[in-house]
């Protein structure tokens, strides 16, 4: 679970990266900015999911101070 969870960040990350890639190369890579944008947020949407998921069946824990 915990490797899903870091895999998805770094995926969340490099789709930032490549988004901004796309948005410094001009005004003509915008359907690739828009696109790696959306997966970004899809990648965010199914962590999100996963995290609460994992919570809820005792797979994640929090950290108890």
């Amino acid at each position: 679970m915990k490797v899903l969870i870091a895999v998805l960040l770094i995926g969340i990350v490099l789709s930032l990266g490549q988004a901004l890639f796309a948005m410094s190369s001009g005004p003509d890579q915008s359907g690739r900015m828009v696109r790696a944008l959306s997966v970004r947020v899809a990648l965010s949407l199914l962590l999100f999911a996963l995290v609460m998921v994992g919570s809820h069946f005792g797979l994640i824990e929090p950290n108890a101070q």
